[in-house]
């Protein structure tokens, strides 16, 4: 994993000879509407739906001392912190390499199995050079996506008690 951090930093600048109306424009164009991260919401059943809405509840205002701010399209399955976003969703499928014997065995490089603070997960390199975290032995799958360069340590850590709480041990529906 990228022991890197990565912070959000806001650049402004000011062109002192643009027109009124250009700075307008452009002033318009760095809304924070353009800046919001977009997660797939996922589409439980009932139950586990109700798991990841009682984990919304619970889930911290700071990941990692990043801000929470939401991902579009709005809900109670899907959470980001910080820029570029780290993603939770709640309710995802089972990822195949969960059930992987060569995963079991230590043999895939690119997914391993693991734990945190009393959260097992499932780590899996992806293609972009970010992580993709997906809680084990919980009513529901967890998700989180970790974007490259971001140290995924502090991000464990910080979710794994609302994890505890709000999904109680078990085997996913």
């Amino acid at each position: 994993m990228n022991s890197f951090r990565h912070r959000h930093r806001s650049v402004f600048r000011v062109f002192l000879r643009l027109p009124a109306l250009a700075l307008l424009i452009t002033a318009a164009g760095c809304s924070s509407a353009d800046d919001s991260a977009s997660a797939a919401v996922p589409g439980p059943d009932a139950k586990v739906t109700e798991l990841c809405r009682n984990l919304d509840k619970v889930l911290p205002a700071k990941v990692d001392g990043e801000r929470r701010e939401d991902p579009e399209p709005a809900s109670a399955l899907t959470a980001g912190w910080g820029s570029p976003a780290i993603i939770l969703r709640c309710g995802v499928p089972q990822p195949p390499e969960m059930v992987d014997p060569k995963v079991a065995s230590g043999q895939d490089p690119d997914a391993v199995a693991g734990g945190v603070n009393g959260v097992d997960w499932l780590m899996e390199k992806q293609g972009d050079g970010g992580y993709r975290f997906t809680s084990a032995n919980r009513e529901a799958y967890v998700e989180v996506a970790v974007p490259e360069g971001v140290d995924s340590s502090g991000i464990l850590i910080d979710l794994a008690p609302a994890v505890k709480k709000a999904i109680p041990e078990g085997i996913a529906s």
